[in-house]
């Protein structure tokens, strides 16, 4: 498997800061742009082409905070962490609240489609309002668990600086990596949920 923190010559942490991911990617990968190899022969454009192309893979991977994380736990451990679809500790209610909402408003946006009368309409359309305004504050709960997850991402940094070298087998043992991979599975429920309500607020304003 390619180390994408080693391509970059980036240290293995579950957080890095999204400029200094672009800083590297840009340094690095500035000698190997395609449009610096012009006229070059064909093996020269190849070998530019093969290294921008996996520096790019490199970042992008890096750049997206579940795919890093996913990746640190694949370096880290050898495999892809289990049971990725099982309910992340202290996010039951939150799945259980989104998945309700969600179920309801999607009853709501097909009722509202067969409303043909002036009254039937405004109500529906104050029904709406109310509707975005409950996803609104679904969402922004959602996000305040994004940020408290990327905060404890910036503090377990820490455990990986301490820790002992790649390749010496007390490595994996002084590693946090049970609670990165329940962050890990949390972040893409995360991700799901956010999707889900922007959907049906973008429904609800189209109506």
């Amino acid at each position: 498997m390619t180390d994408a923190f080693a391509l970059l010559g980036l240290e293995r942490r579950p957080w890095l800061e999204p400029e200094d991911i672009k800083r590297r990617f840009l340094e690095l990968s500035a000698p190997w742009h395609p449009d610096r190899h012009h006229g070059a022969s064909e093996a020269a454009m190849a070998e530019a082409l093969q290294r921008y192309s996996s520096l790019n893979a490199a970042h992008q991977l890096l750049a997206e905070p579940r795919e890093r994380l996913l990746h640190l736990i694949e370096l880290e451990c050898g495999s892809k962490p289990r049971d990725i679809q099982r309910i992340p500790p202290g996010t039951m209610d939150l799945f259980v609240e989104v998945g309700h909402a969600c179920r309801e408003c999607d009853a709501f946006l097909q009722q509202r489609g067969t409303s043909t009368s002036p009254m039937l309409r405004l109500k529906s359309m104050q029904e709406g309002l109310e509707w975005s305004e409950k996803l609104e504050d679904i969402a922004t709960r959602v996000r305040a668990m994004e940020s408290a997850l990327t905060a404890e991402l910036r503090d377990l940094g820490k455990a990986w600086a301490d820790a002992p070298p790649q390749g010496d087998p007390g490595r994996l043992a002084s590693l946090p990596m049970e609670r990165l991979e329940q962050i890990y599975r949390t972040l893409s429920y995360v991700s799901r949920w956010l999707g889900q309500v922007r959907e049906r607020v973008v429904q609800l304003a189209i109506g």
